[in-house]
């Protein structure tokens, strides 16, 4: 009897989660009663090793539990055998579904209920609102994350090969991939055939005929007819024609102007605005926002989770949080900051609209208040994402605007001002950019139709239209998002992947195509137009949500893209020539036979080479230096990598200097002993600051007996 009691004294519910930082802070929340657990991401999966999708038995994915996941998932299975109930609180997109749906199907069938949870932000209320309100795994949702893991299988894995043996070896291919190469190599085209065309500008002094206001004008054309001056002959012309007239103001219009507040972030306008105004890039952006969304500790005690779940392509806010921001601008602004009526955006087209915006979980967990608190990078995006959710709550900035248009001789001469009349939104969230067409701040002359001016200096110059513009980041993931290629989740790992693969590189933060993408995407329009094609892309993804919208047959969609596909492959197999990269010389002798080493790409990158191969197997690995001195030398730390492939850092006077460590070092100093700081990455977690010296005070556990007292 005694027995059967203290069995059921041990008896818990399971949450099971994909973070263990997540599961810390939500097992905190539920308190007695509940355990969390977490599946650190997928369990199961298609394998590596090969396809893994059964086609002629109609694209039935075959899925295997991940190399070295049998264990956890065991000790999930076990711990589920224990528990009354188990909750599945993965994350609330396609990905997470269908990690909840892998581990319910591994759970053992006759235990217990498998309840589904969904919460958008890790704060109590949400947490224990969400474990009241179970649900049933969501099969449109999973559909859709399986229909894109298929095509996405099928694409890479037979392209692959294809380029392999075309090009070169480890070249990948994939369905979102290879169409963003394409845009970067498409708009290197662009600049390469852009032909300059000639165009003049015009720039007036004016001032009012005592000559006590002064103010600058703009050539306009001639009448109310745009002209635009294409050769310094007619630019003499109109000089010639105004020089020594008074300039009539015919039209003085005086106005207010607002500028509404930006909706909150969704994953994209966040990616953007981190690269720049803080120089993220979008892997760094997401792995900061991941940090801050799976919570931070605060204070002695307490975890937080400070951002809604960040991946997300909604502008929609919860009325909870609209009324917390209310309140807030309300106490720290006053009324006139708060709009008449509450601000509504609207979504962009497409848009799934699953989750809120990203926004703070907490309205009173100011930036400045967990300054302390966060890392560097943190605070930085925290600050970001709060302002911009305050701010778009508020009510508009106001602008006193003056604009004229002059005539001297039949030609149009305009100026326009702006003044600052109420910052509204800016207050909280500042803009780096004014409006294009108004010269902002700048003093109004009190003048009006009728009045005349005098010309103090005109100013012709010369100008040439300018390319497009390279892709940045930001740029990129803006032009994606319009053309709907990809979705919020796909942004940042498809930009990584293209960086290294080697098919783009960045220069002075600008994409460009390398001479492998080029070629690559040379291939891809000749022998798979669909796949590279940015309309065909954009509608096969529009197709793929309506697996989860419409309930649409997943597998007729894989099957319609096939059939075609695969003409295509026999095709390219048959018909695409055999291409060689020509080496890069590396500028540096062999010292073993003296040839002129290049430069080549294995398994782990670029490495340097000797061209008589096999001959002579001289090698060397390309040395990134990393702007710190060495700690035990003072020489040049160098960025390295082992024989296995992973990056660690050592010194370049090696063997004379032995100095070696996992983490990058940095300049900074430890406050404690003295010794060099490295940047030191956690799991799933922003990079955080450490003392390089195992040694310190900093790195030192409590024993047992400390913790325990």
């Amino acid at each position: 009897m005694a027995r059967t009691k203290k069995a059921q004294a041990e008896k818990y519910n399971l949450v099971i989660v994909e973070s263990p930082a997540k599961a810390k802070t939500i097992e905190k929340f539920l308190g007695k009663g509940y355990k969390v657990a977490a599946s650190n991401g997928h369990l199961i999966d298609l394998p590596k090793s090969k396809m893994g999708i059964d086609i002629e038995g109609g694209f039935e994915p075959q899925y295997i539990v991940i190399r070295g996941r049998t264990a956890l998932l065991n000790d999930l299975k076990k711990q589920a055998k224990q528990a009354d109930q188990v909750y599945l609180a993965t994350d609330p997109d396609r990905e997470g579904e269908a990690i909840s749906w892998h581990i319910a199907g591994a759970l053992p069938k006759e235990e217990k209920d498998v309840h589904r949870v969904e919460f958008n932000e890790i704060t109590k209320s949400a947490v224990t609102h969400a474990i009241q309100n179970p649900r049933e795994i969501d099969m449109g949702r999973v559909n859709a994350q399986q229909a894109r893991r298929v095509l996405d299988r099928l694409v890479g894995y037979k392209l692959s090969p294809l380029l392999w043996q075309k090009v070169r070896r480890g070249l990948s291919a994939g369905r979102v991939q290879s169409s963003t190469v394409k845009l970067i190599v498409d708009r290197e085209r662009e600049i390469r055939d852009f032909k300059p065309q000639e165009y003049w500008t015009i720039q007036a002094i004016l001032t009012d005929m005592q000559g006590k206001h002064a103010f600058e004008a703009s050539f306009f054309g001639k009448g109310k007819k745009k002209l635009v001056p294409k050769s310094e002959a007619e630019v003499q012309e109109i000089l010639s024609a105004v020089r020594g007239q008074e300039f009539a103001i015919t039209e003085a219009k005086k106005s207010t102007r607002q500028r509404k507040a930006y909706a909150p972030f969704t994953t994209s306008t966040l990616q953007q605005d981190a690269a720049r105004k803080l120089g993220f890039t979008t892997k760094r952006t997401m792995m900061v926002a991941q940090g801050l969304y799976e919570g931070v500790k605060i204070n002695d005690r307490e975890t937080v989770g400070l951002i809604t779940y960040m991946r997300t392509d909604s502008t929609r806010i919860s009325e909870e949080a609209r009324a917390a921001a209310k309140e807030a601008i309300l106490e720290r602004y006053g009324a006139e900051y708060y709009p008449a009526k509450p601000n509504i955006y609207a979504g962009r087209k497409n848009a799934q609209d699953a989750h809120e915006a990203i926004r703070p979980t907490y309205v009173q967990h100011t930036p400045q208040s967990l300054k302390d608190c966060l890392t560097a990078e943190q605070y930085k995006l925290y600050n970001l994402i709060y302002t911009r959710f305050l701010a778009s709550q508020m009510a508009p900035a106001k602008y006193d605007t003056m604009s004229y248009s002059l005539d001297a001789a039949g030609y149009t001469f305009r100026a326009s001002f702006s003044k600052l009349k109420f910052p509204g939104y800016l207050a909280v969230y500042k803009e780096e950019e004014a409006p294009s067409d108004e010269k902002v701040n700048l003093s109004m002359p009190p003048m009006g139709e009728g009045d005349h001016c005098l010309a103090r200096e005109i100013t012709p110059k010369q100008n040439f239209t300018s390319p497009p513009a390279r892709y940045t980041e930001a740029s990129l993931v803006h032009t994606l998002e319009e053309l709907g290629i990809g979705r919020p989740s796909t942004y940042a790992p498809t930009i990584s992947t293209i960086l290294d693969r080697k098919y783009v590189k960045k220069e002075k933060k600008m994409i460009v195509p390398t001479e492998l993408g080029e070629i690559v995407t040379e291939i891809m329009e000749k022998s798979f137009p669909d796949i590279v094609n940015v309309e065909f892309t954009a509608d096969m993804e529009e197709k793929l949500d309506t697996v989860e919208s419409d309930g649409k047959d997943w597998k007729g969609i894989i099957r319609d893209f096939y059939g075609p596909f695969e003409q295509e492959l026999k095709k390219a197999e048959a018909e695409v020539e055999q291409i060689k990269i020509p080496d890069r010389p590396a500028g540096i002798k062999c010292e073993l036979c003296g040839a002129e080493m290049v430069y080549k790409t294995g398994r782990f990158g670029e490495f340097i080479a000797c061209p008589n191969y096999p001959t002579c197997k001289n090698t060397k690995a390309i040395q990134q230096k990393i702007a710190v001195p060495c700690p035990k030398c003072g020489g040049e730390i160098v960025q390295k990598r082992s024989k296995k492939g992973n990056i660690f850092y050592g010194c370049a006077n090696y063997p004379a200097c032995d100095f070696v460590s996992w983490d990058m070092p940095i300049e900074e100093k430890c406050p404690v002993c003295g010794s060099y700081m490295v940047l030191k990455r956690g799991r799933g977690k922003a990079v955080y600051k450490k003392c390089g010296n195992e040694q310190c005070p900093t790195n030192q556990k409590p024993k047992k007996e400390e913790e325990n007292a």
